[in-house]
């Protein structure tokens, strides 16, 4: 085991408080235990000293875990009931599993060649749903005994599913990204229906599904969210007011408003389903090229995401009672987040693609405040 330590003492807090980071480091693990070598970075916030309202001392815990194969290219993540972390290795055909308890993985080859697996989704009973963007089809992965289900049109429709989500009726929801379709899988049957967003070449992204159990998603090549009424299958978009905005991928907040990652002009937007109106967008700590991408939301409110513009990119937390930001970089540079998930018990789970790895935040905070000195959220210009 070989360890790096780098501390500094209470008395560190004198300095100006919108750039202070301690950081611990610690390398641990060898492969040929079971276990792959993992960071651990515990970080006493690093701020954005112009948006910083009542400035905590946070601690969080990043831990990365380079996973077992290769330029694996780890995409998007996914919580499964058993609290593990479920990713898809599109590079190496393979969907992996980390159990955070124990640092060990287990992968889980594709039938299909050259499938490229984009997201996945857990349903209840621990099955891993994923889409296979470059196979065009929905596969369902059964863990107990490694055997996939490989859905298609029946009708020989070409697809290139993206992002999955399920429904509160167990109804898998999936955008297309560029044949511009929303799917709609029924486990049950296998039966599979299409919908064509209006808008040509709107690139159907991020996705998920309100309380009121509406799918509601990103269009990229557009500045447009966009809503599916599950029954009837018709498809409503809500312009943005910003021409150039690029929504990219979302998240919903415990109130059933949702927040977005505007990619191309480096905002965070805050968006109301009932209402269909944007409530408010700010910009991203990292500026106008900082590119957010990945975003999660906590059960308390807390609005997560990461800077893949920034270098290294940054992990934000965003607290949309004080409009205020809080920043930190990832510890390996994070080779750009494009997805996240926030866990129950306050932790976030990352695929950072570009550096091979799997990371787990836990989120739980400690220590005081840094003074009383108030810093107010300036207004976008």
């Amino acid at each position: 085991m070989k360890a790096e330590q780098r501390s500094h003492s209470q008395a560190s807090f004198a300095i100006p408080f919108h750039r202070i980071a301690e950081r611990r480091t610690t390398i641990f693990g060898v492969k040929e235990s079971g276990y792959v070598s993992a960071q651990t970075v515990l970080v006493h916030i690093g701020c954005h000293g112009c948006r910083i309202r009542n400035c905590w001392n946070t601690e969080r815990q990043i831990k990365e875990y380079e996973v077992p194969t290769p330029k694996s290219r780890p995409h998007d993540p996914a919580l499964a009931p058993d609290g593990s972390l479920w990713y898809t290795g599109q590079g190496a055909n393979k969907l992996g599993r980390l159990d955070p308890k124990t640092g060990e993985f287990k992968e889980y080859p594709l039938k299909t060649p050259n499938s490229g697996p984009h997201g996945l989704v857990a349903d209840k009973d621990g099955n891993i749903w994923f889409t296979a963007i470059s196979g065009g089809y929905v596969g369902k992965l059964d863990p107990k005994t490694g055997e996939i289900a490989e859905y298609r049109p029946s009708d020989g429709t070409e697809i290139d599913p993206h992002t999955p989500v399920f429904d509160h009726n167990g109804i898998l929801w999936f955008t297309n990204e560029e044949t511009n379709y929303i799917g709609r899988l029924d486990p049950k049957t296998g039966k599979m229906i299409l919908a064509k967003s209006p808008t040509p070449h709107a690139v159907p992204y991020g996705i998920v599904v309100t309380q009121e159990n509406v799918p509601f998603f990103c269009e990229f090549g557009t500045n447009k969210l966009a809503s599916i009424e599950p029954n009837t299958m018709k498809i409503r978009e809500y312009t943005l007011p910003a021409a150039n905005a690029r929504p990219r991928r979302i998240a919903l907040a415990p109130d059933d408003t949702i927040y977005y990652t505007d990619y191309a002009r480096g905002y965070l937007g805050h968006f109301d389903p009932a209402s269909g109106k944007l409530l408010k967008e700010w910009t991203s700590p990292g500026g106008v090229d900082s590119e957010p991408y990945g975003i999660a939301a906590t059960k308390d409110g807390e609005v997560w995401y990461s800077e893949s513009g920034v270098k290294p990119n940054t992990l934000v937390k965003f607290d949309p009672k004080s409009e205020s930001f809080s920043t930190e970089p990832i510890p390996s540079g994070g080779g750009v987040v494009r997805n996240m998930v926030a866990t129950p018990d306050r932790r976030l789970y990352l695929a950072c693609s570009g550096v091979n790895k799997v990371a787990v935040v836990e989120l739980n905070r400690s220590g005081d405040r840094y003074g009383d000195r108030t810093i107010p959220v300036l207004p976008n210009p």
